[in-house]
């Protein structure tokens, strides 16, 4: 594949939906796709730009292999559609707002994928999944305690971790994004 699968992964609440949508214009511009994920979560849930489905539907389409990766989280189901595999093959950059606790199988698929974590001071991300509220606040300080467990690593195997601060302006965020994958090789395109 001459493309390269770009792994934004972070907590929920740290903003990945949010940087994809307002990076997606400069990330088309780059030869980049920014792909929505499918979830078995209702299409209308507040803050996850995704593609709604049954668990039956997500089921059914596993099954018929319509996705490059899926895992379960959180009580979900999440899934990246196969066609990025075609994206890839064409030479295409393809964003994908990914699982930490994926990485490991999505790295075996992809090796040559660029792992991005997006983080926020616990502050924000309380503030935002509070405001989000899908979570109650012993599920809140549930996930506070797992973005620590993580926020140690730096690598995988020998593949850097890019970390990108996303507590403040998303504008900036964008634009550090954008030099990441400028200093990592991601060609440019444009």
């Amino acid at each position: 594949m001459d493309g390269r699968l770009i792994y934004l992964m972070g907590p929920s609440g740290s903003g990945k939906d949010s940087l994809i949508e307002a990076a997606r214009q400069r990330l088309l511009t780059q030869g980049c796709e920014a792909v929505r994920r499918i979830i078995t979560r209702s299409a209308e849930a507040v803050g996850e730009d995704a593609i709604g489905v049954s668990r039956e539907e997500f089921a059914r389409r596993q099954q018929q292999g319509d996705f490059a990766l899926h895992w379960h989280a959180n009580g979900l189901d999440y899934a990246i559609p196969v066609s990025i595999d075609q994206w890839l093959l064409e030479g295409r950059d393809v964003l994908v707002n990914g699982s930490r606790g994926h990485l490991s199988q999505a790295r075996a698929r992809y090796p040559t994928l660029l792992p991005i974590l997006l983080t926020v001071t616990d502050d924000v991300l309380r503030e935002r999944l509070l405001r989000r509220g899908r979570e109650s606040p012993e599920e809140i300080d549930g996930r506070l305690r797992r973005n620590q467990m993580f926020v140690a690593d730096d690598k995988v195997g020998d593949t850097r971790i890019y970390r990108l601060d996303n507590s403040a302006d998303l504008a900036t965020t964008v634009d550090h994004l954008m030099d990441v994958l400028r200093i990592s090789a991601v060609p440019d395109r444009t």
